[in-house]
Order: C-alpha cells, then structure tokens, then sequence
C-alpha cells in the first residue's frame, strides 16, 4: 500500500519554511494600552511527511523576550481550509484558526474566547520576506489592526549582510593604502616592465641570429 503524500494545497506552505526575523509595530489594545516596537524570530519546519508546518514564535522588547507561542498548520480537505491551532504564553484554551489563499496571501480567522474575532494574515512578498498582519473585530465585519510585522529569511539576510561587510572591507583596505605602498606598487610594476623588455630582446636577437646561421 502506497503512503498519501502531500498536494499542491500542502505545498503552498512552503513558503513560510525557514528561519526569519524581523520588526513588529503593536497597535494600543486592551493588552498592550501603550502599543510600541518589537523584535520577532520566528523558527517554521515541515512535520509529519509534509502534511503540517510547525511554528515556534518568540517576541521580545528591549532586549527581553516577552511573548512566546507555538503553532501548527495544516489543510483540512473536508472544508478546503487551511487551518492553525494556536498556544501561547498567555495561556488558556488553544486557539483555532480558518481561512485560504487569496493570491498570495493566507489569511485565518477565529472567535476570541472573550468575545469579538481575531484574524492573522501572511502576505507572502517574496522567497524571502513576508509581512504579517494581526486585526481585531467585535463583530466580524470591521476590522482594526493589533499588530504588522515584517520579516526576513534569517539566512539570506546574513549573506547579503557577509557579501555586504566583505566588499566594505576590500574598500577601506583601498583607501588605507599608504603613499609609500603605493610607491612601491609602482616601482614594482616598473621593474616588471622594464624586465618584459629586455627579455623581449634578447629573444628578438636570438631569434635573428639562428636565421643568419641558417
């Protein structure tokens, strides 16, 4: 018997695998009156032959990690939707959210035990970045924004950051460059210069006395 293997909906989800890091902007709320800035990494990978993606989110403000949380998405065929359990450091009751695709952005809904809605949504910007949106509604139709993230594969921002430092270095190397080392430059490339043509002629004389003996 062959095992089922993941489908095109499964697959959608690749584009939250890897590593990332990046800002978060929190809006006042019943939680958090005074709103602020935060510094998010977020850790997705593949479970269960590809069926689920697991999440591990940390948050943290000034320099203190303040908020963790633990995720999991999977698609449900039976409704067509893809769905994320959700707990965190807050504790109580995991949470359960539903939604799809809409181009490229996953966009999952659910009831707030305390009443309203709660609704997150990934705008998948490229391979590597995407930004996050979280919103709030008391009846599930207007909707206000609790907290936007935006986000870099961790990874790919190292590279270009060591690509990025590297050629800085090369720069400042140049410009350090003493008057004297570049007068030995010189004087070494003059050398070199005037050994090519004496060697040039001495090959040229060689060359025109074998064609008199012959």
């Amino acid at each position: 018997m062959d095992m089922p293997k993941p489908g095109d909906a499964h697959k959608k989800l690749s584009a939250l695998i890897g590593e990332w890091s990046g800002t978060e902007k929190l809006h006042p709320s019943p939680w958090d009156p005074a709103g602020g800035t935060a510094e998010a990494r977020v850790i997705n990978r593949w479970v269960a032959d590809g069926f689920a993606v697991v999440q591990e989110y940390e948050q943290s403000r000034n320099g203190q990690v303040t908020f963790r949380g633990h995720g999991v998405f999977w698609f449900d065929p039976q409704r067509d939707e893809y769905v994320m359990h959700w707990w965190d450091s807050m504790g109580g009751a995991a949470g359960e959210f539903r939604g799809r695709f809409d181009g490229n952005v996953l966009a999952l809904a659910s009831p707030m035990p305390q009443g309203g809605h709660s609704r997150t949504s990934w705008t998948l910007t490229g391979d590597d970045a995407h930004d996050f949106l979280m919103e709030m509604s008391p009846d599930g139709q207007s909707w206000a924004a609790a907290m936007e993230g935006q986000y870099r594969k961790a990874g790919r921002t190292g590279a270009r950051k060591a690509r990025k430092a590297k050629k800085t270095a090369a720069g400042a190397r140049a410009r350090k460059a003493t008057p004297a080392r570049k007068a030995q430059a010189a004087r070494s490339t003059g050398k070199t210069r005037v050994s090519r043509k004496k060697s040039g002629g001495r090959a040229r004389k060689g060359a025109s006395g074998r064609s008199r003996r012959r």
